[in-house]
């Protein structure tokens, strides 16, 4: 996130001494070919896959990302990518994905940075392990060193050292369309270990925390969660909604974190990267003959940051409108 952040920063300084540059500094000319995509050309020019969204956001002859065509030219200057308009292009040559496996294999080493507090959906039939019955002295909440103690014991095969992490529930989440009750919202707390064992109880010492950690926190095992994620490219079609967000808001914007659902059975994997759209309804009343469909409006783009069976959750990254819940999110497979 402070990666996007100081890109943005970036991009708002060099913008302010664009014209003095422009005028200094002569552009190489690149023309697009089968394959291309904007993050490759960031990735190859600019050495920084993560500035596509900005040539995506200043070049208004790009539509949708993925659709830059084999012809169209472009301007790379030294702090920039420029996208010429070019009636040479035709939507049929349009690439819907990296077509090369050399880009593929570029997009792939590409990271993406998380903090480990963004949630996820606890989907129906997942139990938790235990429960933070109460807190050491009476207090009301815990954070990090802090005692707390733990319904989990001997007689659930506990031993000293064990470590959990704390959640606690939102409340369920439907799905915005067909309104199924796809599971809980729970926000990560933070992390505690086992010390001490009775039967069924222990005592245990927060080791980290995200939030303040309460009485009725309830415990899942401890897994590593990867905060550095490798940026891939779905190998199936994928298509879903965004089903929830992390602050209940229904107005979303760049580092919003939203739940989709989609998740591993769906061919959902962390480090997919989706982009938000919109049906554009035609007007027929200006058709001479009847419009079944327009081409989608791009609105922004999200990074899946963990799955779980069949929800998952990511991060937008990119916005040109406001996005909200509800939207549809869709990638098509490398060809």
């Amino acid at each position: 996130m402070k990666k996007h952040l100081c890109l943005a920063l970036l991009f708002l300084g060099l913008t302010a001494t664009a014209p003095f540059a422009a005028a200094q500094e002569q552009p190489t000319i690149y023309t697009i070919v089968p394959g291309d995509t904007l993050w490759g050309l960031s990735q190859r020019f600019l050495k920084d896959p993560y500035y596509w969204p900005n040539v995506w956001a200043n070049n208004q002859a790009v539509g949708n990302p993925h659709f830059i065509y084999p012809g169209q030219k472009v301007r790379i200057y030294s702090d920039r990518i420029e996208i010429e308009q070019t009636q040479a292009a035709s939507p049929a040559q349009a690439p819907q994905a990296p077509a090369s496996q050399e880009l593929r294999e570029e997009q792939q080493a590409v990271t993406f940075s998380v903090n480990g507090s963004q949630g996820f959906l606890i989907e129906n039939g997942m139990q938790p392990a235990g429960t933070v019955i109460s807190l050491h002295q009476n207090r009301e909440m815990a954070g990090t060193d802090d005692i707390v103690y733990t319904d989990i014991g001997r007689a659930q095969g506990a031993n000293p050292g064990d470590r959990y992490q704390v959640f606690k529930k939102i409340g369920p989440v439907s799905h915005p369309v067909t309104n199924v009750i796809l599971g809980q919202q729970v926000m990560p707390l933070g992390e505690l270990q086992l010390s001490e064992l009775e039967e069924k109880a222990s005592k245990a010492i927060v080791t980290k925390s995200f939030l303040e950690i309460s009485a009725g926190s309830f415990l899942l095992p401890f897994q590593e969660r990867k905060l550095t994620i490798p940026l891939k490219s779905a190998d199936r079609d994928l298509t879903g909604y965004i089903v929830q967000t992390q602050t209940g808001n229904q107005a979303l914007a760049v580092n919003d974190v939203v739940f989709l659902d989609l998740g591993k059975a769906q061919g959902a994997q962390p480090g997919n990267l989706l982009y938000i759209v919109r049906d554009v309804v035609p007007d027929q009343r200006y058709a001479n003959a009847k419009v079944e469909k327009l081409p989608v409006e791009v609105v922004g783009a999200l990074v899946v940051v963990s799955t779980g069976m069949n929800s998952s959750t990511a991060v937008i990254v990119k916005s040109v409108d406001t996005v909200y819940r509800g939207d549809r999110v869709e990638m098509k497979k490398s060809r």
